[in-house]
Formats: structure tokens, C-alpha cells, sequence
């Protein structure tokens, strides 16, 4: 039976810069947990290769691409306030998008039967022609548009649980009706996109789907959104595969965002998506990491999803408990969200 896969490469550390909020230590953090709880042990190792020109020109032009790697020759420098360059950095984007790519064709292919990429930079704020957010290269746009057309998949769902839109995902498959993007945060927040009404164009209008939060959503807002809004979304698309933007940064504890979800809380989703990939595509199904900031709680939210993705009854760990205020109430946002996608009304 094939096992839980992941893939990661020590070269994602060349990409650092000390004091920024997406350095080395996010993953260090992480690895030494996975170590730790003895999980590694457990799942099957993907190597990270470089993404080649050919996958890499897919999603981005050749003038965006130049420009990282021509900095990084050059000794690094900043692509927009947030977004740095290291000497290192092209080599590790290329191998964050290229181990996200092997892993996605290793469950397509029935080598694994799910994976987890740990990978640094993150991706889903870089759009087809601009890195922002921390991110360079759009890694899970990339692994779609790899599945497209070397899996010939015509149904891919991305969903994208971190606190903030993923704009550059979303940007790139707007037109695409092959592609559903969902994506749960923080709103109005970085990067200032994913309004409600933001549904996609052309071919693609409806196949993109924005639940707009407010600070303060958490574990029974969370539930809600996919049990009312996801799950219907999901089963009327019938995937393929589910990619998944994974970010820890919703939690109640991280210090870039004002949302309230638990450790709990996150692996109720995780459990949700895997049954969701279950039912509508025999359980393909991977996660890519984005955000999350404290690094205790995005060491942990790694480690309970990995454990989840190899045994679905797995007993998770939340050392932080439930958050110490109380939840904002969605439910007039669900009725709206729902209407505007034909969805029957939210409960």
C-alpha cells in the first residue's frame, strides 16, 4: 500500500535572512519536532531536483525568472520590501518547486499515496510576473500546471488554508476552469485581494471561491466554512487532485495575524480534506507549506498533519489549548458566501 511521502532539501536554509520573519529557523524548528516524535521514520522520502525551464516557464516568464536568479549572482537584494534574495535563494526556489512537483507526480503516479512538502521560500503570493510576500516562485501553481499537462488532469482543487489570500495563485488560474481555488483569511489583510466577490473570469468564472474573515474566526468558524461551503464546492467539481496551501498562521498564537484557530482547530481541517480526497479522488492529496510564524505552533501543526496524512484515527498534540478569546460569528458571511456559488443556504 503506498505510504505518506514527503520531500525537503538542507538547501532551503542558503535562504535566510537574519530578522525577517521567513528565515532557516522556521523549518530547523519544524525538522527537529519531526525528529523528535520520530514521524520521518515513518514516511517515504521524495527528492527535491531543481524545477527545470520547462515546468518553470509554464507559470512564469522567463523576465521574472531572470530577475531572481540575476540578483542572487549578484549577492541578493530585495525584490519588493518583503520579498529578499540571497545568493542561495535561486538554487533553493527551484528546489522548493521542484520537490513540490516530484511529490504531487509521486501520488499521481501511485507511488505515495499522500505527501507533505516541506519547502521554503513559500509560494502563494507570487504571481506569474511578480515575487511578493515572501514568495518566489508560485510552487503549488506550478505543480498543478505540471499535473495539467503531464497528468493530462482537466479538475485540480486548491485549497488554501494560511491567514492570507493567496493573490498569486489565484491570479493564475482566474481564467482557468480546470482549476478551483479556495482560500480561507484574513480580510481586510496583506496582500488586500480575496473580496467575496472575486469568482474568477472568462472560462474560469465560479471556480474561484474567497470566504473573506474577519480577525477572530476560529475552530467552530473554520468547521462551518468547510462543512458548508468546501465540502459542496468539492463534490460539485469532483477533483482529480487537492493541493493544499498549507499555513500555520491562522493560529490563535502567531504574531503576523489576529485569527483564533487551534492546533485542534487545524487538524479538524486536515482530517476534513483527507476525507474529501477519500471520497472524490482516491485520496490524492498534497499538502505544500506557506506560512506560520510562531515557530512552536507551526513545529507542531506540521507534525499533527503528517501524522494525520499516514493514519486518519492518529492522536494529535495541542500544547496550546483553545484560544483565550471568543469567536466572531460568520454566519451571516456563509449565507452570503453561499448564495453568490449556488450552494444550498448555510445552516
Amino acid at each position: 500500500m503506498p505510504t505518506t511521502a514527503y520531500c525537503y532539501d538542507a538547501a532551503e536554509r542558503s535562504h535566510d535572512l537574519p530578522g525577517h520573519p521567513e528565515n532557516r529557523h522556521r523549518l530547523e524548528s519544524t525538522l527537529a519536532l519531526l525528529t523528535q516524535t520520530g514521524c520521518l521514520r515513518q514516511v517515504q522520502a521524495v527528492p527535491c531536483t531543481p524545477l527545470s525551464d520547462e515546468r518553470l516557464l509554464r507559470v512564469h516568464p522567463q523576465q521574472h525568472v531572470q530577475r531572481i536568479e540575476t540578483l542572487a549572482q549578484q549577492g541578493g537584494g530585495y525584490l519588493d520590501p518583503d520579498t529578499y534574495v540571497r545568493p542561495g535563494s535561486a538554487l533553493a526556489a527551484r528546489l522548493a518547486a521542484g520537490g513540490l512537483v516530484n511529490l504531487t507526480l509521486a501520488v499521481l503516479d501511485g507511488q505515495a499515496g499522500n505527501g507533505f512538502a516541506l519547502l521554503r521560500p513559500p509560494g502563494h503570493h507570487a504571481t506569474a510576473a511578480e515575487a511578493m510576500g515572501f514568495c518566489l516562485y508560485s510552487n503549488v501553481a506550478l505543480a498543478a500546471a505540471t499535473a495539467q499537462v503531464e497528468r493530462n488532469l482537466s479538475r485540480i482543487l486548491i485549497v488554501d488554508f494560511d491567514v492570507h489570500h493567496g493573490n498569486g495563485t489565484q491570479d493564475i488560474f482566474y481564467h482557468d476552469a480546470g482549476v478551483l481555488f479556495f482560500s480561507t483569511h484574513q480580510y481586510p489583510y496583506y496582500p488586500g485581494s480575496g473580496a467575496i466577490n472575486e469568482t474568477g473570469a472568462g472560462a474560469g468564472i465560479g471556480t474561484t471561491a474567497n470566504v473573506p474573515l474577519p480577525p477572530g474566526v476560529g475552530d467552530q468558524g473554520y468547521a462551518a466554512i468547510y462543512a458548508q461551503i468546501l465540502w459542496p464546492l468539492a463534490r460539485r467539481f469532483q477533483p482529480q487532485l487537492i493541493l493544499v496551501s498549507a499555513g500555520y498562521d491562522a493560529h490563535w498564537d502567531d504574531p503576523l495575524a489576529g485569527m483564533t484557530l487551534s492546533l485542534t482547530g487545524y487538524a479538524h481541517l486536515v482530517s476534513e480534506l483527507l476525507d474529501m480526497a477519500a471520497e472524490l479522488c482516491a485520496g490524492k492529496i498534497v499538502f505544500a507549506l506557506e506560512g506560520g510564524y510562531n515557530l512552536d505552533v507551526l513545529a507542531h501543526g506540521v507534525n499533527n498533519t503528517l501524522w494525520l496524512l499516514q493514519d486518519r484515527q492518529a492522536v494529535i498534540q495541542d500544547l496550546f489549548g483553545p484560544a483565550p478569546r471568543p469567536e466572531r460569528d460568520i454566519s451571516a458571511l456563509l449565507q452570503r458566501v453561499a448564495a453568490l456559488h449556488g450552494l444550498a443556504a448555510a445552516a
